[in-house]
Parts: C-alpha cells; structure tokens; sequence
C-alpha cells in the first residue's frame, strides 16, 4: 500500500512538472501570435493596394505588346507545389493537414509534379516518402522576415523564368482569428492580375514599372503567406498546449483524489494493527 501511494505521488508530481512546461508554451505561443497578428494587420492592406495598383500597370500595357512573362504561362506543364509547414512539432493538426494537401496536389498533378518543402516537417515527411523537393527551406522562416520572403520568392520567379516547372501553388494556412484557421491552396506564379484597361501614359515606361512591381508583389504575397501561416501554427499550438495543460489538471484532480483515498487506507490499515497488535498484547 506504501508503495502504491508513493507512485501515484511520483505521478502527480510528474504531471504537474508537464502542467507546468505546457503552461508556459502556452503563454510564449500566445505572444507570438499577437506580434504576427499586429504583422498581418500592416501587410494585408499594403497587398491590397499593390494588387489594384498592378492591376491598373497591366491595363495600360498595348495590346500588340508581348505580356509579360510573370503574368502568362510560360508552356511547362510541370506543377510545382510549395508546403509551407513548420519546423517543430507540438501543433496539432497543423502539420499533418498541411503535408496531407500537399501530397493530395502532387498525385494529381502526375509524374511531373516538383516538391518545395517549407519547414522540417515537411522535408521529412516527403523524405520518408521518397520525394525528392525541387527546394528546402526547412528551418528558414520560423520568424518570417521581408528579407527570408524575398529570396525565396526570387528563387522560386527564377525557377519558373528558367522553365524548371510552369506553375506553382502555394498550400498554407491562412489566419483568420485565434480560434479559426483555415488550409488554403494559392496560386502564386504565373501572377493571376485582374487588369483594368487604362490608356495613361506612365513615366517611366509602364513595362519598367510593371515588372518592379510584379516582383514585389510576389515578394509581398509571399511574405504574408509566411505571416499567415506561421500565425495559424502559434495559434493552433497554443490551443494544443491549453488543452494539454487543462487534460494535465483534470489528471491531477484525479490522481490526487487516489493518493488521498491511498493513503487514508494506509492510515486506515496501519490503526488496525495497531489496535490488533495492542488486542493481542492485552489478551495474551
């Protein structure tokens, strides 16, 4: 009986050690997701702007004039789709939802479909699967810069200029609260404009200033997609380590109530022998 109390002891004391860490990832992933938020709410219009903007460029482009070769398919049939999943775990649905959508989109897009694996769960996932990933980027954005945005972008544009695919797609997670977030597919290159037809003249030359703003849009678009998803992943892990610390409480609740019950009966079976020990000396 001594033995049993000690262990569901240990056991509680175990537990709360776990409570105790699961709190505090609790309280870091909440921070995070309040600095990212406060991220989107500046880029999210900035995008807006720049797509009408890009929109207007396009239409003042003749119509004898070649389009430019971001905006139009480029004749490869080759589909290219790029995960952007996490480098850690402890998220939930997170990354299983994502590598899922991902490996979904490569079996329909058949024997010339090419891998871009963002995150370490991603890259292990596929290479567990024997697919080797046109480009990596585990362990790059875990804090998403304009900077980490724009050189991946600029390899994936030149990707797409040197015909290696003739298309890609974005498959992430767009963050619409910290209790809703939703796995999107994006298409990202060639860039889909809206172009509104407009006969102004521009200085510099239209064609100059569409093509600078063509790839700060991607740079842009992909950047609040790294925004966005990594948002979603801190949001979901932070609902993952509440719940787990909720579950660690309840287990304590629980176990303690043992250990109480363990050890009344302990106390409840050592006064017996003593009062049978002191029964017997008395009668003996």
């Amino acid at each position: 009986m001594a033995q049993n109390v000690r262990t569901i002891k240990n056991r509680i004391g175990n537990i709360e050690d776990i409570a105790q860490i699961t709190r505090a990832m609790n309280a870091i992933a909440m921070t995070k997701v309040t600095r990212m938020k406060k991220r989107l709410a500046l880029v999210r219009p900035y995008l807006a702007e720049l797509d009408a903007y890009i929109a207007e460029l396009a239409g003042r482009i003749p119509p004898d004039v070649e389009p430019h070769p971001l905006l139009t398919a480029n004749g490869e049939g080759a589909v290219a789709v790029a995960v952007l999943n996490a480098d850690r775990g402890l998220c939930g649905r997170y990354k299983g939802d994502l590598n899922r959508k991902a490996e979904e989109l490569l079996q329909e897009a058949g024997a010339d479909a090419r891998l871009i694996a963002g995150g370490e769960k991603a890259r292990v996932h596929f290479a567990r699967r024997g697919i080797e990933p046109l480009l990596v980027y585990a362990r790059t954005y875990d804090q998403p810069t304009a900077e980490t945005a724009r050189r991946m972008a600029n390899e994936l544009i030149d990707a797409y200029l040197r015909r290696e695919v003739g298309r890609v797609v974005l498959v992430s997670m767009r963050f619409a609260s910290d209790l809703s977030q939703r796995l999107v597919v994006r298409p990202y290159l060639p860039l889909e404009v809206a172009a509104k037809r407009n006969d102004a003249l521009a200085e510099p030359s239209v064609a100059e200033m569409l093509d600078a703003s063509i790839r700060i849009c991607l740079w842009g678009r992909l950047y609040a997609a790294l925004i966005e998803t990594k948002a979603s992943e801190d949001a979901i892990r932070r609902q993952a380590m509440r719940s787990a610390t909720d579950n660690a409480e309840d287990l304590i609740t629980t176990l303690t109530r043992a250990y109480n019950k363990a050890r009344q009966q302990a106390i409840t079976r050592e006064i017996a022998d003593i009062i049978g020990g002191a029964e017997a000396l008395r009668t003996g």
